[in-house]
């Protein structure tokens, strides 16, 4: 065994965690799969809570120097900070992961991003501190995306390589979950406060309290965690070199080619999670002028939609193989781009045909999303790559979508956001067609050390 692995098995923490939580107990996945619902949709939570807000609250709490329009753009350009610092955590924790071992790792970052969005509810306004206010929701913003980097504990990984092998669409789909659980907490909590107190009191006090239940929330969420990286299996997994982290520059040196290709398969899916999510509630806010709480009910029900497409697609990807789903869900994605957008400016049936609509394209497509081409990755270099290439997923396809299709919508018409969300479609099905021809490719080579992704 080498220094790093035996350094990373041999933590005070992981020694402590395994004897307590998993002692000879072999974990299930069903089991694991409890472990990573939880801990996605704590993540998904602290995403959506401050994705609300940089709608409802950011722009006047914040930005009341501008207009409200500007002043949201800028929340949004805020709102990717995160994403922009998610592959720099992920340097930074993959070092901690080696040298300290994963469960030190969990715990550093888990209290960062709990820390990170809890801080949030303390931000004092433009008003009190002037500038000021700007750079401290940017710091708390970027200890968000600091944490995500590094709440990458591989479990999705050990979900898939514990899964039956004729239901690897149906674990695939699982850690999806906590997308769509995540928004739906979130916003039935802004919902709440919204719909019973006044503008006046939601803007001065209501709107912290979802921050402070997201510390709560990542703590559960931890121990969760802690419980399944301590077991026998994570650690056989570990040893033999399946879920061990690789030095991150060294993973990007040496399988780019299939991070790029892994950063693009799912874009079509990553482009409307925010069109479906965020955008449209800053888009009714700014321009239809209806009840801000009214909106989030659609978006609950919407996002329950959403979890019930999401088994539908871990069903069919097992009868046809995810590739097969993600490119047919990117199609229609791309015909739903051609006349969705214009529906939200229809009234409020239009609102909830491309609410309803897109939530059920999204169930489909980003159940399927996650680790699209991991299967290419080299054996000692998978955990680290499957980080690094979730982590541009995100930035490439997501953090910027909000203020992208604002700013495009605003000045050209909703059409435009038609024409943005094509373009992600159009990405997916180009990775996917390169991916497959790799693939064969490396099939042919029996010396090449990798594994075609299903």
């Amino acid at each position: 065994m080498s220094a790093p692995i035996a350094a990373s098995n041999s933590t005070p923490l992981e020694r402590d965690a395994r004897v307590v939580n998993a002692s000879d107990h072999r974990i299930a996945p069903g089991e694991i799969a409890i472990g990573v619902i939880i801990g996605r949709t704590s993540e998904f939570f602290d995403f959506f809570v401050y994705a609300i807000a940089s709608v409802l609250v950011f722009p006047s709490l914040v930005f009341p120097f501008v207009d409200p329009l500007t002043g949201t753009l800028y929340s949004f350009a805020l709102f990717a900070l995160a994403f922009i610092a998610r592959p720099l955590g992920s340097a930074i924790f993959m070092w901690v992961d080696r040298n300290h071992g994963r469960g030190v790792k969990l715990t550093i970052a888990l209290f960062l991003l709990g820390g990170s969005t809890m801080a949030m509810a303390f931000l004092p306004s433009y008003n009190q501190v002037g500038i000021v206010a700007v750079w401290l929701l940017a710091l708390c913003r970027v200890g968000q995306g600091v944490a995500l980097g590094g709440a990458w504990d591989g479990l999705p990984s050990l979900l898939a390589l514990n899964a039956p092998e004729k239901q690897r669409g149906w674990y695939a789909m699982i850690p999806q979950l906590g997308a769509p659980l995540g928004l739906i907490v979130a916003a039935a909590l802004f919902a709440f406060f919204l719909s019973t107190l006044s503008s006046a009191d939601f803007l001065s006090w209501g709107w912290r309290y979802p921050f402070f239940v997201a510390f709560a929330i990542n703590v559960v969420a931890l121990f969760a965690r802690l419980r399944l990286v301590a077991t026998p299996e994570f650690e056989h997994l570990f040893e033999s070199r399946e879920l061990q982290p690789a030095p991150f520059w060294e993973t990007v040196r040496l399988e780019g080619r299939t991070i790029a290709l892994g950063s693009f398969a799912p874009l079509a899916s990553f482009a409307l999670f925010h069109l479906v999510t965020v955008f449209p509630l800053s888009w009714v806010t700014l321009y239809s002028g209806e009840a801000a709480e009214r909106f989030l009910v659609i978006e609950i029900i919407g996002a329950a939609a959403c979890v019930l497409s999401m088994l539908a697609s871990g069903v069919i990807a097992d009868r046809v193989g995810r590739r097969a789903v993600l490119g047919v869900s990117a199609v229609l994605i791309a015909a739903y781009s051609g006349f969705a957008p214009q529906l939200l400016g229809a009234g409020g049936f239009g609102e909830t045909v491309y609410m309803l609509a897109g939530f059920v394209l999204l169930g489909l497509a980003f159940g399927q999303s996650s680790g699209a081409v991991n299967g290419s990755f080299s054996r000692e270099r998978r955990y680290t790559g499957a980080a690094t290439t979730a982590n541009l997923s995100w930035l490439i396809g997501a953090g910027f979508a909000p203020l992208v299709a604002l700013a495009l919508a605003s000045n050209f018409g909703l059409w435009s956001v038609g024409v943005y969300l094509l373009s992600g479609a159009v990405c997916t099905l180009a990775a996917l067609g390169i991916n497959k021809e790799w693939a064969r490719r490396i099939e042919s080579e029996p010396d090449a050390g990798l594994t075609a992704p299903r």
